[in-house]
């Protein structure tokens, strides 16, 4: 039986090639060349010229062919080494790497070629596939991330055995994409948790605007920072009024922070439409866009995500740059990771105010109520002693005492009711004398409270103030616009409760800057409580005094006049 002849198939060569090495290795082989778009399938057999081509190597053949155009389209590099781990062939994605990756890529394969080769002769009964090793690269120059697979390929030697390590089998994937999108949720989630972490012994030292602010900072750092936005707005839905009210922003003008938004799908623009629906909205081109509504100057394109708290929508963060299509799809997915942190982080924020308030409440009442039995005793034994006591000094004493007891009971049932009242008022009260700073200046107050605005409305003009007192936001606004049109003099000075149903504080503190300038605002709140965030919006636009109450009318006095003094020094 005549031993059939060695075939060595020549891949990506010439057939000036072929006939090379045919004439150096003379007959005993046979030299082809694989078949592609520069040759003849038919050409370089190294068969006799005319004889029928054997159905077995026009298999292999074609085999050939389509390994070839497999190799060639694969987004992976694969490579054959040696025993030693030297790269022998390698495909065109492969070669394309720079000589920086290559170097590095063939290191890893020679240490994982020793290592391989080690633990084949330790262990012959091992299978090849479970040897393989993985290997991650990054190349500085280039800054791309490479995985790199190496799998050993074995001559069997006994039975069932991987035998002897004849070469390895490399297979390098660019994973720079993947490794920069993990990077990125990595430093969200961070982020993220520096959002929400709350030391308590520090923010027991903050009110709820310095909690805010402090929350604002990180907000603005991070989306820097992290997601590379320098113009940017948060809004939080009033749900009373369907309306959003802007609360963080960074690098927007003045008129997008006047505007009136509201949730629903036409009329506010690409913002009130994702509060509506709670989808992102990329808005390509700002200019083609009839949904986009004036917002950064000279800004072509804008990305709206909407602030979700497990499956209810809060409000919404809307991005804008002045470059058109500057938004993608990638881009939208991790914004609305970090709106969650944002949406979880302002919400615990509001519960903390609302624990506050509802503990400085319930305090108040345990504290009035272990006191109302020893008061009660003092007033039984003052009465023992009114009807023992015969001479006039000792009588007066005793009422003096009694006095006492009742102011206690008054001043504690006015801490128990929490900020619907003022502490010191009966003091006050008896107080009649003109104060030189209040003497003839115009106050406007605003609160639904009545007993609120009665109070320091009486007491103001006990002191020489001219004061108009509105039950409403919205009638504090209008009679404000009313200076604009010369139907009203100037106010020197606007008091104003944040939360009320119609109007926040910041609204009529816009307004009061609006049309008259030169006044200043003072903004009161229950306990810190501000659910539209009107303190920081309006101290990012110089507002310079907030009360929390339940305050101590002196300590109102006192920022009355420093308002006004300020307002006079600035005359």
């Amino acid at each position: 039986m005549t031993r059939p002849h060695p075939r060595l198939v020549l891949v990506d060569g010439t057939e000036a090639d072929a006939e090379r090495i045919r004439r150096s290795l003379g007959s005993d082989y046979v030299v082809e060349l694989a078949p592609g778009p520069k040759t003849d399938p038919g050409a370089g057999s190294g068969a006799p010229a005319g004889s029928p081509e054997n159905p077995a190597d026009a298999l292999d053949r074609v085999d050939s062919e389509h390994a070839r155009t497999l190799l060639r389209c694969l987004g992976e590099g694969i490579c054959l080494g040696s025993p030693e781990g030297r790269i022998l062939w390698a495909n065109d994605y492969y070669r394309a790497f720079s000589d920086e990756c290559r170097t590095r890529i063939e290191s890893v394969s020679r240490d994982a070629a020793g290592h391989l080769s080690a633990c084949l002769r330790e262990n012959p009964q091992v299978s090849p596939q479970s040897l393989s090793c993985k290997f991650d690269i990054t190349c500085a120059e280039t800054a791309r991330s490479l995985d790199v697979y190496v799998t050993p390929v074995t001559k069997s030697g006994s039975e069932g055995g991987a035998g002897e390590l004849t070469s390895i089998a490399v297979v390098v994937r660019d994973v720079t994409e993947a490794r920069q999108t993990q990077r990125k949720m990595d430093a969200i989630d961070k982020a993220g948790y520096e959002l929400v972490r709350l030391d308590t012994d520090e923010l027991r030292k903050l009110n709820s605007f310095e909690r805010l602010q402090l929350l604002e900072e990180k907000i603005v750092r991070y989306t820097r920072e992290i997601l590379h936005f320098d113009h940017f707005a948060i809004f939080l839905i009033d749900d009373r009024r369907k309306k959003l009210e802007l609360i963080v922003s960074s690098g927007l003008p003045q008129e997008i922070q006047d505007l009136d938004l509201f949730i629903e799908s036409d009329g506010s623009g690409i913002s009130g439409m994702v509060a509506k629906t709670g989808v992102s909205y990329i808005c390509h081109d700002a200019a083609t866009d009839e949904r986009y509504l004036p917002g950064l100057a000279g800004a072509n394109s804008s990305l709206t995500v909407p602030l979700r708290l497990q499956d209810r929508i809060i409000g919404v963060m809307d991005i804008e740059s002045k470059r058109s299509n500057a938004f993608s799809d990638e881009d939208r997915q991790f914004v609305e990771i970090f709106a969650r942190h944002i949406a979880l982080a302002l919400h615990m924020l509001d519960l903390l105010v609302a624990e506050r308030s509802t503990t400085n409440e319930d305090v108040s009442g345990r504290f009035a109520g272990e006191l109302s039995d020893p008061l009660e005793d003092i007033a039984s034994e003052v009465n023992w002693l009114r009807q023992a006591a015969h001479d006039p000094e000792t009588t007066q004493h005793i009422a003096q005492i009694m006095d006492d007891v009742e102011a206690i009971r008054s001043r504690m049932r006015n801490v128990a009711s929490g900020p619907q009242t003022i502490l010191g008022v009966d003091r006050a009260m008896l107080h009649r004398e003109k104060d030189p700073v209040l003497v003839g200046k115009r106050i406007l107050i605003a609160d639904d409270a009545p007993k609120i605005r009665k109070i320091i409305g009486e007491i103001l003009t006990h002191r020489g103030a001219s004061v108009e007192v509105f039950e409403s936001g919205q009638d504090a606004i209008t009679s404000l616009e009313a200076i604009a049109s010369g139907e009203q003099a100037p106010y020197d000075l606007i008091i104003s409760d944040i939360q009320m149903p119609d109007r926040n504080g910041y609204e009529v503190f816009s307004a009061a800057r609006k049309h008259t300038p030169c006044a200043r605002v003072i903004l009161m709140t229950g306990f810190g409580y501000d659910p539209h965030h009107s303190i920081v919006r309006a101290s990012q636009e110089g507002l310079q005094s907030v009360l929390f109450k339940p305050f101590e009318i002196e300590a109102f006095l006192e920022q009355v006049r420093i308002a006004l003094a300020t307002e006079r020094a600035n005359d």
